[in-house]
């Protein structure tokens, strides 16, 4: 019988080198990173936003979410900044050198950096088609935009995505809910007015990737201290490993001490017959 539960035992114990050998095995799959910035005002626009850069390889998806804009009208996007390790934020009002009021692109762009990427809603992305406004997404009649895209991106994006920005522009400074020329000519195009080509909202990413932090975990302070749970480190195949080895453990010793208690009793059984 004691032979039996023995067997038994080692049998239960040695499940977790079997689930930890079929987890080693299992193919690695390719974990996504994504951060999440968070559009603020620009020239007292109104508006704001959440943008989403979800890194997938060399795949870059865009989500941004945002409200406040220009109603009805093309709002050109980008990410800015760059790839060279240059440390570029989001501008204040003190950006405005020629002080008429309006951050304009130009001067935005010492604070920001120039366009990496255009988020156009579909064709060319690059920074040639910064003003492609026929390609831009257009707010809705309450002034909330959303856009989602998926893009190519080169490696030096995928290694510097922290150090990029996302950008959008369009403001409506005498709030008739449209652009018109009120502010003067873009001096990026004078055919079109600055309204269109000022930035409304921007926003840098915002510390860790979002995809790390568990739901109740660091940020809102949850989980449990109580010891008798299975750590979560213990999931992984490493931690059944660490079961296994434990079990192992254990079967050697129970093995040990049945030996030493049959040893035992060995002489009195042959005493007596």
């Amino acid at each position: 019988m004691t032979a039996q539960r023995s067997t038994r035992l080692a049998a239960l114990l040695a499940l977790p080198v079997t689930l930890a050998l079929s987890t080693a095995a299992a193919p690695a799959v390719a974990a996504e990173t994504a951060f999440q910035i968070n559009l603020k005002q620009l020239n007292s626009s109104g508006g704001s936003g959440t943008a989403m850069l979800s890194l997938n390889g060399n795949q870059l998806t865009v989500k941004i979410e945002s409200k406040g804009l220009v109603p009805g009208q093309p709002h050109a996007q980008h990410i800015h900044g760059s790839t060279d390790g240059h440390d570029f934020t989001c501008p204040d009002a003190s950006a405005d050198t020629d002080g008429d009021g309006i951050v304009n692109n130009t001067e935005a762009t010492v604070h920001y950096g120039d366009i990496n990427i255009t988020l156009t809603t579909d064709g060319d992305t690059s920074p040639d088609s910064g003003l492609a406004v026929d390609r831009m997404p257009k707010a809705d009649a309450q002034g909330n935009l959303s856009y989602e895209r998926t893009i190519p991106v080169s490696q030096d994006v995928v290694d510097h995505i922290k150090d990029l920005h996302v950008v959008q522009h369009g403001i409506d400074p005498n709030g008739n809910k449209k652009y018109d020329f009120g502010a003067g000519k873009s001096e990026l195009d004078p055919k079109l007015p600055q309204e269109a080509t000022a930035p409304a909202v921007c926003g840098i990413v915002e510390g860790a990737a979002v995809g790390s932090i568990p739901v109740g975990g660091v940020e809102t302070g949850g989980g449990t201290d109580d010891s008798s749970e299975l750590p979560a480190a213990l999931v992984g195949a490493g931690g059944l490993a660490l079961v296994a080895a434990t079990g192992a453990l254990v079967v050697r010793r129970r093995r040990h001490a049945t030996a030493s208690a049959s040893a035992s009793a060995e002489p009195t059984g042959q005493g007596a017959a």
